[in-house]
């Protein structure tokens, strides 16, 4: 867990870290649906919307404009733990899965499966299911376990047939909290169908942890800026060399692997180098070492201690303050000891619907979300009978007191 100094250090480089606008005090408990977000993120995007010229220009605000997206591109490299292959930026992490679907789908060989799970996100089952009908391939779920409420390499296998032919991977679900073994789940592809295309889908884990796409041997990866400590209305993918060459909407005479279409957000680029530059600072307290990817590792292992630190306390209890595990009325998705749970805890609680136990907590000033049994949601939720859950899911800026007073909350609450 963080010190209090280098905690209160963390928190100040966060906007509304503490207190809402429009609301006041509270406790920010909605990491999942958007992180918070930098200060210096929104002073740079501020400085760069401010700026008339395009790139490509034979003037000193464009050749700057380049300069800030070239060190972006090698900062998300760097961040993203690649050695080759391109960085892009799109829409969001949704619509950049759903281009690197498409691509590895339709550019690879005819027929065979594409495989994904249950527990992964509309954006690659919507994607795959859509673009597997279009290049007349099979798409096969892995169903995820309801216990557990994750998918592991063991689950995949019987499934995975020698045309296998694209994957893709979920490395944390949104819902349930539960991570992903992702090198294990590729290994079980890559013995049987060694040339699958493997995408996954990182945008719930980016915020929780390093990533490391050269470790994993995937194709492809996207993360959505806003759920990262930066904005929204952008996300960033990486195609590896094979999958970034296949045929892609592009326009006529760029190169290859352009994957870009039209003018680019520089502000987007430009922000992402601020999300590296404090994930950068917040390693340097953690290890000596003068290597940038060092230190972007050594801040991933800080923020998965320190949250599974606030999820003990959620679970177990904090200064006094009984946790979950004391509530007999309140039941966790995935249980209440599970070594694959990344800062988040789905929870119902008996007789109280879950926009009630919303409702109250945001009135003590504590910001938790409903997820209801939907396209976003129902794959998890269906199968435990449940209609909705109250998600509460925390990142590494969160404090223990923040968590005393949501279990205060609840437990006031239950026992009204």
């Amino acid at each position: 867990m963080f010190d209090e100094s280098l905690l209160r250090e963390i928190r100040d480089r966060f906007h509304h870290v503490d207190s809402c606008p429009y609301q006041g005090s509270r406790a920010f408990f909605e990491n999942a649906g958007g992180s918070l977000t930098l200060k210096s993120v929104v002073d740079v995007n501020s400085a760069l919307a401010a700026i008339p010229d395009n790139q490509g220009r034979d003037n000193p605000a464009s050749h700057e404009l380049v300069r800030i997206i070239d060190v972006a591109k090698r900062d998300m490299m760097t961040f993203l733990g690649a050695s080759s292959g391109v960085v892009f930026v799109g829409e969001s992490g949704t619509e950049l899965l759903f281009r690197l679907v498409r691509a590895a789908v339709m550019g690879s060989d005819a027929g065979g499966r594409v495989i994904g799970s249950t527990l992964e996100h509309p954006a690659t089952r919507s994607a795959c299911k859509r673009w597997s009908e279009v290049a007349g391939k099979t798409y096969v779920q892995v169903a995820h376990n309801n216990e557990t409420a994750t998918v592991t390499a063991d689950d995949y296998a019987p499934l995975v047939t020698a045309d296998t032919r694209v994957a893709t991977i979920v490395q944390t679900s949104p819902v349930t909290g539960m991570g992903v073994d992702v090198p294990a789940v590729v290994a079980t592809i890559r013995a049987v169908s060694p040339d699958c295309l493997i995408i996954v889908d990182g945008i719930q884990h980016a915020a929780h942890g390093g990533v490391d796409v050269d470790h994993y041997q995937v194709d492809g990866f996207a993360v959505s800026a806003y759920k990262v400590f930066s904005k929204h209305n952008y996300g960033v993918a990486w195609a590896s060399p094979r999958l970034a060459a296949m045929p892609h909407d592009q326009l006529d005479g760029t190169p290859a692997e352009q994957w870009e279409l039209g003018t680019r957000d520089t502000s987007a680029y430009a922000t992402f180098t601020e999300v590296v530059s404090y994930l950068d600072w917040l390693g340097s307290n953690f290890t000596n070492s003068t290597d940038r990817r060092a230190r972007l590792e050594a801040a991933g292992q800080a923020m998965r201690a320190h949250e599974a630190h606030l999820v003990d306390a959620m679970i177990d209890g904090v200064d006094g303050q009984k946790g979950l595990r004391a509530m007999p009325q309140v039941s966790v998705i995935g249980g209440l000891d599970n070594p694959a749970r990344e800062g988040l805890v789905a929870l119902v609680v008996d007789q109280i619907a879950s926009a009630d136990v919303v409702a109250h907590l945001n009135g003590d000033g504590v910001r938790t979300h409903v997820r209801k049994a939907d396209y976003f949601s129902g794959n998890i939720l269906e199968p435990l009978g449940l209609d909705t859950c109250v998600r509460v899911s925390m990142c590494h800026y969160n404090s223990s007191a923040e968590v005393k007073r949501f279990l205060v909350s609840l437990e006031r609450l239950i026992n009204a």
